[in-house]
């Protein structure tokens, strides 16, 4: 598992908060999920999922790697 800063506690951020780090939209993270190129979301609850900020961060580092490439 993945940990943010300290190494001991994992933040999760909400669909809508990892829409705002990547500047993409809802449902293209929800088509991204669906064909595996998007981290996989954490259930919270029965209609309540969340991601890994650590995980969609270096989701956000590998799309900035890759334009140099």
């Amino acid at each position: 598992m993945q940990h943010d800063n300290d190494n001991s506690i994992a933040i999760l951020v909400s669909l809508k908060d990892a829409a705002r780090m990547t500047s993409l939209s809802r449902s293209m993270l929800n088509r991204y999920r669906a064909e595996g190129r998007f981290p996989a979301a954490v259930p919270l609850g029965e209609k309540r999922v969340a991601f890994v900020a650590a995980e969609v961060r270096q989701w956000i580092d590998t799309r900035i790697a890759e334009r140099a490439a």
